[in-house]
C-alpha cells in the first residue's frame, strides 16, 4: 500500500523550530520529487517546498525562504522540513504529496493538481 505520513508538528512559540518528516511506504520515495504544502484555516491549501528526485534541487515558497529546509534521506525513505524562526502566520497542518507532473517541477511544483498520494498532514501551531 503506497502511503505517506506527516509527522513532527506541535505547538512552539514565534521564533522557535520544528522539523516535519514526511516518510513513505509502500514505495521507493527517492523516484520522486515530493512536495510540502500547508492549509490554514479558512485558506486554500498552498505549496511551501519542493525537492526534487534526480539531483536535489529545492524550491521553496517566497514566505519561507531563508527560514525553511527541505531535505531527503533515500536511506530513510523520508523526506524532512527544517522549520526555523516560525511565526504565527506559519500555523497550518502541514502535508507532503508525491508529484506526478513529469516534466516542468520549476513551474508547476507548487500546483496540487499534479501531486498524488497525500499523507494526513501534521498540525504546526505557532503562538505565545
Amino acid at each position: 500500500q503506497v502511503q505517506l505520513v506527516e509527522s513532527g508538528g506541535g505547538l512552539v512559540q514565534p521564533g522557535g523550530s520544528l522539523r516535519l518528516s514526511c516518510a513513505a511506504s509502500g514505495f521507493t520515495l527517492a523516484d520522486y520529487a515530493i512536495g510540502w504544502f500547508r492549509q490554514a484555516p479558512g485558506k486554500e491549501r498552498e505549496g511551501v517546498s519542493c525537492i526534487s528526485s534526480s539531483d536535489g534541487t529545492t524550491y521553496y515558497a517566497d514566505s519561507v525562504k531563508g527560514r525553511f529546509t527541505i531535505s531527503r534521506d533515500n536511506y530513510k525513505n523520508t523526506v524532512y522540513l527544517q522549520m526555523n524562526s516560525l511565526k504565527p502566520e506559519d500555523t497550518a497542518v502541514y502535508y507532503c504529496a508525491t508529484y506526478s507532473g513529469a516534466l516542468g517541477l520549476a513551474v508547476r511544483w507548487r500546483q496540487r493538481v499534479f501531486y498524488n498520494n497525500w499523507g494526513q498532514g501534521t498540525q504546526v501551531t505557532v503562538s505565545s
